[in-house]
């Protein structure tokens, strides 16, 4: 597990009690103290911070890199929220460990597209046509799923986000589903037909996500709503103000625009 790195992007973090019960109290319902990963999540609460200071709000945030201690300081009550999850995550994490946060909004997802390898159009698909997805459990699911919704294949029915290979129950042009360990994928490009990829590795394969891919997961598909990433709070505190003047901005049509514009696609903010 990677050290936490014990950055912070803003703010200086606050230390010790201030005087008298009535001042601290005060202090802290205008301190947002939130735990994140540096990209896209501390860059896009950095957007944020102005706006939450208009409102009273200091928002301070440490920028962590591994998934553990994130969860465990909110669990302790030294950080008021951390945005770095999807929900999965966050409910294996509460299981495995028997911690109590929940999710206090979602923000954005991470889409997963179809993109050129030797075809450029999905309309050019032909009978014996290979496709390269991730093998992991996760991102095969995804990526057949996106098949499914762009009409290529066809899953059994409640195959859902555990679906592989074997629940292909229709496929019309005889595709051969090529497995490749997820950053394997990119490499093959120039072998199959079209290639799935999530945000992160279609960057780095250089594609432009929003320019690229051929087609990608909507803003209310399972996948979208299942994999959005989180502002995670320990349980009872989902309805402090300072949470949801948090999320609000998250959700805001600023905060929107900024995501739209700097990721290219590979951030899309969650509409719920």
């Amino acid at each position: 597990m990677r050290k936490f790195l014990a950055v912070l992007l803003t703010g200086a973090f606050v230390a010790g009690a201030l005087t008298g019960c009535g001042g601290k109290k005060e202090t802290d319902d205008k301190v947002i103290r939130v735990a994140a990963s540096a990209t896209p999540h501390a860059e896009i609460l950095e957007q944020a911070k102005p706006i939450l200071a208009e409102q009273g709000y200091d928002l301070q945030v440490t920028v962590f890199d591994d998934y553990v201690q994130p969860n465990e300081v909110v669990e302790s009550g030294d950080f008021d929220a951390n945005y770095f999850q999807h929900i999965p995550y966050l409910d294996s994490f509460n299981a495995d460990k028997g911690t109590h946060l929940v999710n206090a909004g979602g923000i954005h997802y991470e889409p997963f597209g179809i993109y050129p390898g030797t075809k450029t159009s999905l309309s050019d698909v032909a009978e014996g046509d290979s496709i390269a997805v991730p093998n992991d459990t996760t991102n095969e699911a995804r990526a057949l799923l996106l098949l499914q919704d762009n009409g290529l294949i066809t899953l059994k029915e409640g195959a859902g986000l555990a679906a592989t290979v074997n629940d292909i129950a229709e496929n019309p042009y005889q595709l051969e589903i090529v497995e490749l360990e997820a950053a394997q994928v990119p490499r093959v490009v120039g072998e199959v037909a079209f290639v799935v990829l999530n945000g992160n590795y279609a960057l780095e394969a250089g594609y432009s996500v929003a320019k690229d891919a051929l087609a990608y997961e909507s803003s209310d598909s399972d996948a979208a709503k299942t994999y959005v990433n989180v502002i995670a709070v320990k349980e009872g505190n989902e309805n402090a103000d300072k949470v949801k003047a948090l999320v609000d901005v998250l959700k805001s049509e600023e905060i929107k625009n900024y995501i739209t514009e700097t990721y290219d696609g590979a951030v899309i903010p969650f509409e719920s």
